[in-house]
This record gives C-alpha cells, structure tokens and sequence, in this order.
C-alpha cells in the first residue's frame, strides 16, 4: 500500500487562500485538495454553504489528488479541512485515512514550494448509506431523547449572539454545544449528530468521537441549512 499527504487548508470567506498557503509551503510529494471546490459542491442549491459532492464528483477530485484504491491517506489542514477529506473518503468506503494531529505545524521536515507532479490514480466510491442526517428527520425527531445534537460551532455562534456568518443566530433546540476547537466533552448516551456552520468543522466532532470508539452521524448542510427554513430555533 502507498501513502500520500493531503494538504486540506482553507480559510473561511476567502476562496483560493487554502492554494496560496499549498504553493507558499507544504509536505513534499504532498497533493492539495480545495474545502469549497473539492470537497464540496457549490453549484448544489438549498444544501448550505458546503453541500456534499457527489461520488462521481469526489471520485474525480481524489483521483486527480493521487489518491487511488490502494493509497493510504494522511491529511492535514485547518478547521476542519482534513477530517471533512477524512469523513469523505470514510463516507465513499475508503477507510484507509489518518489525520495529522498538529495540522503542518506537527511537521519537524522541510517543506516544499510550489506545484506538485502528481500521478492520477484510480479511486472507485462505494458510498454508504446511514452517516448522514437531513433537516426533516432532525425536526421530526427534537422531542426524541434518544437524540443527540452536538454543535461544533464556537460558543458565542451557539449561544446564538450575533456574528457576521449566521444570517440567523441561533442553534438547532437541544444542541450541547462542542466547539471543533476544543476538547471534546462527555456527551450522553444516545444517536450522536453532529452539525456546525456548514457540514465542514463538525467533521472534527465526528473523528473524534471516532477515534473514542463512537459512531456520530453527520448533518451536511447544518446550520447553514437550518437557518434558511422555518424551522425551531433556540438561542441563550
């Protein structure tokens, strides 16, 4: 089996910045993978800010990233960069991913600038059904104990004062809030979902929770989603 390193930086509201940090310094014979070109598809409407890409779309993007059947992936980036490409790969049955703890800052080797030649492989999705959740069954279901919400948003956005991203401030009624920057804390037991802005930091909640031996499903299209329908909002 190979290894590749995935470079997965972004900056939220700035396009392109996550490809100027790859070209500027990055693991050498690393690939670079771009959060809202990517890893997501924005042409999708209605979906949030980060709407999921489809097999064949993803399929193309880890294939031109040099990630194939047999490629052991380790992917590195911020807020959240890295762990979405993880849940992604996971999400399309490739499960052979780790992420770098530290992001490039764990790196004590040299870096290289610049483009990378990397070889195309042949990535073949086999995507799974059940790691995801959608808006209607979460507001079908905000009574059901057995329910756990968890927002991976920082504490002000949870608390729902106002900021420049939420169009609605506010959170999904009964969410502990889990800031993706933080340790996680002790949840109940139940159905772990966990969402954030728009599907992207709250990848970090469902790793880790993963890495403690504990299943989460994922809610894509977030608060970014939920804000946009008439549907419960809780704030304080």
């Amino acid at each position: 089996m190979h290894y590749r390193f995935v470079d997965c930086r972004w900056e939220l509201g700035s396009p392109g910045r996550g490809r100027e940090l790859y070209l500027a310094g990055h693991i050498p014979g690393a690939s670079f993978l771009d959060v809202d070109e990517d890893l997501s598809d924005l042409s999708v409407q209605g979906q949030g800010r980060h709407p999921l890409p489809s097999a064949e779309r993803f399929a193309t993007a880890a294939s031109q990233a040099g990630i194939g059947d047999d490629v052991y992936v380790v992917a590195y980036g911020t807020m959240g960069g890295a762990e979405r490409l993880w849940w992604l790969l996971r999400h399309f049955g490739h499960g052979d991913c780790a992420v770098l703890a530290g992001g490039l800052d764990a790196w004590l080797g040299a870096l290289s600038r610049g483009h990378e030649e990397i070889e195309p492989a042949v990535f073949t999705p086999r995507e799974r059904s059940g790691d995801t959740i959608d808006a209607d069954e979460i507001a079908r279901r905000l009574d059901d104990p057995t329910l756990v919400l968890v927002d991976a948003r920082l504490a002000p956005r949870w608390r729902g004062e106002e900021n420049p991203i939420d169009k609605v401030p506010g959170r999904i009624p009964g969410a502990f809030n889990a800031p993706w920057n933080e340790d996680l804390p002790q949840l109940p037991g139940g159905e772990v979902v966990a969402y954030c802005g728009s599907g992207v930091t709250s990848s970090v909640t469902v790793h880790r929770l993963a890495l403690a031996g504990r299943d989460a499903r994922l809610y894509p299209g977030s608060w970014s989603q939920w804000e946009t329908h008439d549907l419960p909002v809780e704030r304080g």
